[in-house]
């Protein structure tokens, strides 16, 4: 039997009396019944209640949590009641397509049977917005990503003036995870411990020492033994 493709339903209603009659729910059952004839397997049905037809997407709670949630999951496809159910102007109808279509997902019409997505992208015009509206996407993921990583570069330079947060190895470190020393000093005490070279004696190797450690349940984040380079750096 051949494995069941996944996807997500959107269900929409905008009135109050749609809200506690059987609008949202009669459009789930419409999802659902095209899903198992189609052999799609419905993970969640994202249900968008008291919002009106010619909101955009950024007013749209339901949608932006499945938009986030089927990127993560790494789901393909949506599927709706009909193009009406998505929005009611023609307008928010193909800015919410052409947007879906930019994240690289399928949408799906459960009435028709239609792969709205597919028929967009045979649009030279509306293939272009959505090209343009992925590198828009791209470029404001690269400019987060650019300022995140230079507000880290700033705190780790303020860490390391002011001696506030540092790294074992005494560098500056930005707020975030917590380092060894930070978290468990009883860690860097029985390591310090462990690397004293006896009296009469040899040092324990690294690794020794790490074993050790790990009988008495110090470990990794992952629950396991630390590395020769880990433990230099918590006896250094």
């Amino acid at each position: 039997m051949a494995e069941k493709i996944k996807a997500v339903g959107y269900a929409r209603v905008s009135g109050k009396g749609q809200v506690e009659g059987y609008g949202i729910e009669r459009q789930a059952d419409s999802i659902q019944t095209f899903a198992d004839k189609n052999e799609y397997q419905i993970v969640e049905i994202y249900r968008e209640e008291g919002i009106s037809g010619i909101a955009e997407e950024a007013d749209r709670p339901a949608f932006k949590e499945m938009l986030v949630s089927v990127i993560r999951q790494k789901i393909g496809f949506i599927i709706i009641e009909g193009m009406d159910r998505l929005a009611r102007e023609l307008r928010v109808q193909e800015n919410l397509c052409v947007y879906i279509a930019s994240k690289g997902i399928q949408l799906i019409s459960a009435n028709t049977g239609e792969n709205i997505t597919k028929a967009i992208e045979g649009d030279p015009m509306k293939k272009a917005l959505i090209q343009i509206q992925g590198v828009f996407a791209e470029l404001d993921k690269n400019q987060i990503v650019r300022k995140l990583r230079n507000g880290r570069n700033k705190a780790r330079l303020e860490n390391e003036q002011t001696q506030k947060i540092l790294t074992l190895k005494g560098r500056g470190k930005c707020e975030g995870r917590k380092s060894y020393k930070e978290m468990n000093q009883q860690l860097i005490e029985t390591a310090k411990k462990f690397y004293r070279k006896p009296r009469n004696g040899t040092r324990l190797s690294l690794l020794k020492i790490s074993e050790k450690l790990y009988e008495l349940g110090f470990m990794t984040s992952k629950g396991k033994p630390f590395s020769a380079s880990q433990v230099k750096r918590l006896v250094e």
